[in-house]
């Protein structure tokens, strides 16, 4: 099956492989680009989760001030010097650096949250009038669920992407981490919002 040079390229830089392995996925996919798109992404992400072990100690602090009135700081690692001084990874710093701008989360990811806030949701929720009604098997899956709420919008890679919200800020890192072929953190962000103490 024939497939556009245009597709190939298009899909060879939203997923960071060669144009072969483009048009090898494109061609599987029987021209259908999502298809495609969705098929390499997979791949993409299952070597990402592999490089998720290798150390990353170099990468950048970026910075974005929204109408002097928000200010951020974020860490992004990466593993080489090469890798840090390319424009994809110094863009991809500064979009977490507008997404903590714009959603102000608390935590880079579930790991940073304290046992004992986690502990102290927990309480509050299973304090909750509403759960004195319900069978006892029924309460711990619902303040599961509350906790997980909670912290949701909380947690920077558990947010929705600003830019794409149909996927989550760990999906958007995880993707970056298959364009880049190394392994990529968020080490830590700083947020200051003027007349807003923490």
């Amino acid at each position: 099956m024939a497939v556009s040079i245009e597709d190939i390229k298009k899909l060879k830089e939203l997923t960071g492989v060669g144009l072969t392995d483009a048009k090898v996925a494109l061609v599987a996919a029987e021209g259908d680009f999502d298809k495609a798109l969705e098929e390499m992404r997979k791949k993409g992400l299952t070597k990402a989760e592999k490089k998720a072990d290798r150390e990353a100690l170099e990468g950048i602090i970026d910075s974005y001030v929204h109408g002097g009135r928000i200010g951020v700081l974020v860490e992004v690692n990466c593993e080489t010097d090469f890798v840090a001084r390319t424009d994809g990874f110094k863009e991809f710093a500064h979009m977490i650096a507008l997404q903590v701008a714009s959603m102000n989360p608390v935590y880079v990811s579930e790991a940073d949250i304290p046992a004992e806030e986690i502990a102290r949701v927990r309480t509050e929720a299973m304090e909750s009038d509403t759960l004195k009604s319900k069978p006892a098997e029924m309460v711990e899956k619902i303040v599961d669920g509350q906790v997980k709420k909670h912290f949701a919008e909380k947690v920077l890679l558990n947010q929705a992407y600003i830019m794409n919200d149909s996927q989550t800020v760990g999906e958007f890192l995880k993707e970056n981490v298959a364009k880049t072929g190394e392994n990529l953190i968020i080490r830590r962000f700083t947020r200051i919002e003027l007349g807003v103490n923490d």
